[in-house]
């Protein structure tokens, strides 16, 4: 009994605490050097929403085949 009021106490605590300590931490961010080529030159952006966009509609044409699938057992 005693342990898990123990365990319930510090858990609050941790909870509690938690914010304050994420709070306290003083960073800086150091300053970016140049321009980030992760969204490269292009309109590849594009390209990959609308491969997106094709997968999800050919998922939903898949998976509504139009239910005419029988029981196996007979």
């Amino acid at each position: 009994m005693k342990i898990r009021n123990f365990a319930a106490a510090a858990a609050a605590l941790s909870l509690a605490t938690a914010p304050a300590m994420a709070q306290a931490a003083d960073r800086a961010s150091a300053p970016a050097e140049g321009q980030s080529e992760l969204g490269g030159e292009g309109d590849s952006g594009i390209i990959l929403a609308l491969l997106a966009a094709a997968a999800v509609i050919a998922g939903i044409i898949i998976a509504s085949d139009g239910g005419d699938d029988e029981p196996v057992s007979a």
